[in-house]
């Protein structure tokens, strides 16, 4: 026989007169609630502990298989690797394991790991659900939506942006005279991030002439920065202390707001823009290319539904952040091994002078006429790969072909310094030698042996407008100007942040060469 409602709540309330009228003298109803929360509590977080001293106990069992690391980060131009895998200590609890051979890194960017909510987190209020964060079936729709944005159709006009950028930098370098001594990384983020502007919202800044002024571009600067510091100090892993303590923590806030207002603003104005006028990806904006803008808020899933103004700006922020460091970096470290090497600067100088034949604007048709200039690119990316490493949690147990294995749930790090410099794979990987990248250097070279844009299913999507834009920019600073490295300013030392940029930059004598200097 079913019990009615009314005889449930009737034997729930029998059951507290019962509660109640057997407690001692003195206590009351609040008072039991209130300890029996207070019991859960201390169960849960003795639970908690428990589990926590276990993991600890069964991560250092595991790590014992693996050699820990011994090398000095701040020495990378001088680093040379020889072991496969080695173990990472971040404070007392964290460790990781770091891969740095093809054959150990290959499963770390497979579909068996995804990234620790414990780093990506700092991300999310900058980037909220970006590709860069995002996991599951709401990275795959995204990223699915998004690849029609990088396709060479699309790219093409950017070549033109691109010029136009590196002209105003140009410009600024010869109005400082013959030989100025000019910092690179400054300068060279300025132009990288004019046009990632320009390409992501079509906002046309003048931060290169402005500087740092405008309230959007200082709080991409601070954004960036403050991620950076937030890595180091072990007190602003706690989101309460950081966000409503710290100076720096409210700071970020403050320049999330600015960045996703100004983000949000452009979006909407677009949307309005594009239903009055139709805009497809055929047709351009007022006679301009499209922007990463126009083409998101066209993108469409099969059954018709599209991005958000949320997601369409957690995807340009994406954007904006992968694309403007780490393009700077390759820029700025190509720079700077072509100045150290006068003889493979020419050699770049004399291919551009030859495609270009006296014009001043790089053309699409132009990018893939320059591959001595591309391995130079590629070989100052394995020297300084722009993102130094990545971080992944496995999702399922992971053996490795000699027996040695790992649990789920452990973090592990895709070492691209050390790939890069793993002697198995780079003889005198210290030397600079963009001929390793020759077409018969690199025909039986291992896939996973080079990865400036990593590997897997979450490969850089944005490769190619980086490479186009790293080409472009090179080939017109080097028809222009001859460089050499500033002899009383500190020699570039990699400083391994997010991004690898240099401790007290990059410092070059710029020489043009239409003059006699």
């Amino acid at each position: 026989m079913v019990a009615s409602e009314e005889d449930e709540q009737s034997n729930v309330s029998n059951f507290l007169r019962i509660l109640y009228a057997g407690l001692p003298a003195g206590v009351t109803g609040t008072a039991l609630v209130v300890w029996t929360l207070v019991g859960i509590l201390a169960v849960r977080l003795s639970l908690y502990v428990v589990n926590f001293i276990l993991w600890q106990a069964k991560i250092r069992r595991v790590m014992k298989q693996f050699p820990r690391d011994k090398r000095d980060r701040h020495e990378l131009l001088s680093l040379e690797e020889d072991d496969r895998r080695s173990v990472w200590w971040l404070g007392p609890f964290i460790t990781l394991l770091a891969c740095s051979h093809p054959e150990t890194i290959k499963p770390i960017l497979s579909n068996k790991t995804q990234k620790p909510e414990w780093f990506y987190r700092f991300f999310r209020p900058w980037l909220g659900d970006g590709l860069l964060v995002s996991e599951g079936r709401k990275w795959q729709r995204n990223r699915r939506l998004l690849t029609p944005a990088f396709h060479s159709d699309i790219l093409k006009h950017y070549v033109k942006l691109f010029s136009e950028s590196t002209d105003v930098l140009l410009e600024k370098w010869m109005s400082r005279g013959p030989g100025a001594s000019v910092e690179l990384f400054d300068d060279v983020g300025l132009m990288t991030l004019d046009n990632i502007l320009k390409c992501s919202l079509g906002y046309n800044s003048s931060c290169q002439t402005n500087g740092k002024s405008a309230p959007y571009i200082l709080a991409v600067n601070d954004l960036a920065r403050l991620i950076d510091e937030r890595t180091e100090y072990p007190l602003h892993h706690i989101d309460f202390f950081y966000y409503y303590i710290s100076t720096s923590g409210r700071r970020f806030r403050e320049a999330c707001k600015i960045v996703h207002s100004f983000s949000e603003q452009v979006i909407t104005e677009r949307k309005e823009k594009l239903k009055k006028k139709g805009v497809t990806f055929s047709s351009s904006r007022n006679g301009k290319c499209l922007d990463l803008v126009d083409i998101l808020l066209q993108a469409k899933d099969e059954d018709g539904t599209g991005l958000s103004v949320s997601e369409i700006r957690d995807e340009v922020n994406t954007f904006l952040f992968g694309g403007h460091h780490t393009t700077a970096s390759g820029i700025s470290w190509t720079l700077f091994y072509l100045a150290q090497n006068k003889d493979y600067q020419d050699k770049c100088r004399k291919e551009v002078e030859g495609v270009l034949q006296g014009r001043a604007e790089m053309t699409w048709h132009d990018i893939g006429k320059l591959p001595f200039v591309t391995m130079c690119i590629k070989e100052s990316m394995r020297c300084v790969p722009p993102i130094p490493q990545t971080v992944r949690s496995l999702k399922q147990d992971l053996t490795f072909a000699d027996g040695k294995w790992l649990p789920k749930g452990i973090s592990t790090v895709a070492d691209y310094n050390g790939l890069h410099r793993n002697t198995e794979i780079w003889p005198n990987p210290t030397v600079y030698d963009p001929y390793r990248f020759s077409p018969e250097n690199s025909e039986n070279r291992h896939p996973h042996a080079f990865l400036p844009f990593s590997a897997g299913p979450r490969n850089c999507i944005g490769q190619n407008f980086a490479m186009n834009e790293m080409k472009v920019s090179l080939a017109l600073i080097l028809q222009r100007f001859h460089l050499e490295l500033h002899g009383s300013k500190p020699p570039a030392v990699p400083c391994e942040r997010i991004t690898l940029q240099a401790k007290d930059g990059i410092w070059v004598n710029v020489h043009p060469l239409n003059t006699n200097e």
